[in-house]
């Protein structure tokens, strides 16, 4: 039986039918740039965050990037390091994001797309 509260488990609905909407609102255009952006980051640096990925992608891109970062999550290519640091977007007001770093699978797909990028061109 769950422990959680009544309230908890309205809140877990609501986060989930958010991530959802949010989900079905992002193309596969967007998806795969961030998912690139993340290799190629992941590669050059032992973490990451929405803040070095608001540097360096389109604007156009920015909003997918929560919805993002939680799909690379739940795919395995991703995990949260246990930090946070304060967004350095005006929307967010400065409230806290996570930081991440690839796993050892991202790692390994990320150096095969690299792999396949560099043998394409």
């Amino acid at each position: 039986m769950s422990r959680e509260t009544v309230a908890e488990r309205l809140a877990a609905t609501t986060r989930d039918t958010t991530l959802a909407a949010l989900i079905r609102r992002t193309t596969q255009w967007d998806r795969l740039l961030v998912e690139q952006a993340v290799y190629l980051l992941g590669l050059q640096h032992a973490e990451v965050s929405a803040n070095l990925m608001r540097e360096r992608l389109p604007e156009m891109a920015h909003g997918h990037l929560g919805v993002a970062f939680k799909a690379l999550e739940l795919g395995g290519i991703i995990e949260p390091t246990g930090q946070m640091v304060a967004s350095t977007s005006p929307a967010t007001k400065g409230h806290g994001i996570h930081v991440w770093t690839l796993t050892a699978r991202g790692r390994r797909l990320a150096e095969e797309s690299a792999a396949a990028t560099l043998e394409a061109a």
